[in-house]
């Protein structure tokens, strides 16, 4: 049995979503963000060090990062479904993507959410932020272009994975501005089991 460790409005409702894609058996242990503070509940150290979500237990493992997880899990259960034969040239764009999410993408869409959060004058990070946001995401739109998914035709993990960086766009308004993204976030959305994680999230979110 899987047990992910789950944290309301974090990036583990994709892991949700992987879960579901898999169809392999899994329990989930929610956690609520501190009201004020926004961060995650000391509950979470006692699981993983970081006390971050994602982190699932499984087979006497703890494992963390979203890129991790959703890689280990999709080799361990689904590697002839949810990503490209290893011996393809799909599978090098695989791993870039299924990697993006989380370096090249997450930096400057977080510096620009706590540099709005935070409501200061900055003297360099909010232009920053805002060129990089820029950047990528235009980078991001154009390799959609005349795509359905990022990798071959049909969805992998890395579109599992570049759904948060979709939410967090989407969350700022940036969406109408890039009409591939729109578009493929629309195809997401249409996937059953992103329809069922999207329910069990909002179920387990104790501040909606």
């Amino acid at each position: 049995m899987i047990t992910l460790h789950h944290l309301n409005k974090s990036r583990s409702k994709r892991i949700i979503w992987l879960l579901e894609e898999l169809g392999q058996p899994y329990q989930i242990k929610s956690y609520q963000r501190d009201s004020q503070t926004f961060l995650a509940p000391p509950e979470l150290k006692q699981i993983h060090p970081l006390g971050k979500s994602p982190v699932i237990e499984m087979d006497g493992q703890v494992i963390a990062e979203s890129g991790a997880i959703t890689e280990y899990l999709i080799e361990k259960y689904a590697a002839d479904t949810l990503a490209p034969a290893r011996d393809s040239a799909d599978y090098v764009d695989y791993l870039q993507w299924l990697h993006f999410a989380e370096s090249s993408a997450m930096l400057p869409l977080l510096l620009r959410m706590f540099v709005q959060k935070d409501g200061c004058k900055t003297n360099f990070l909010e232009g920053y932020a805002a060129i990089e946001v820029s950047k990528i995401s235009h980078y991001f739109n154009d390799m959609l272009a005349g795509k359905t998914y990022l990798v071959t035709d049909k969805l992998t993990g890395a579109d599992i994975m570049m759904s948060f960086v979709v939410e967090l766009l989407a969350n700022s308004g940036d969406l109408e501005k890039f009409e591939h993204i729109q578009r493929y976030a629309t195809q997401l959305s249409q996937h059953a089991a992103w329809v069922k994680a999207s329910e069990i999230e909002k179920q387990l979110d104790a501040s909606v």
